[in-house]
């Protein structure tokens, strides 16, 4: 579930340039199930249809969003093009678009 922040749009580009704290974003379990499902349904919708979601994640800097293919997904990150990532205890949700 989406906290009440503003989250900065950004490019995927930028993601490479961000630093991301170890501590988690999520505190319970049911959320961080939840999350693991969605990056589940994105990656497999990002590999069959390229589908694009909307990923909304916290770094050292503050929220942010970016709207992307989420290519492959490891317990720790998910993948995006060019081998840039996203650590999953950084991400609040994912949205489908």
């Amino acid at each position: 579930m989406i906290k009440m922040m503003t989250y900065q749009l950004i490019d995927k580009e930028r993601i490479d340039k961000f630093s991301f704290p170890k501590r988690d974003v999520l505190s319970s379990e049911k959320e961080k199930k939840s999350l693991y499902l969605k990056i589940h349904r994105a990656t497999s919708l990002g590999n069959i249809e390229n589908h694009k979601v909307f990923i909304f994640f916290e770094d050292k800097g503050g929220p942010k969003k970016v709207f992307t293919t989420i290519w492959a997904q490891t317990k720790e990150k998910v993948v995006l093009k060019r081998g840039l990532f996203i650590p999953v205890n950084r991400i609040h949700d994912i949205r489908f678009s």
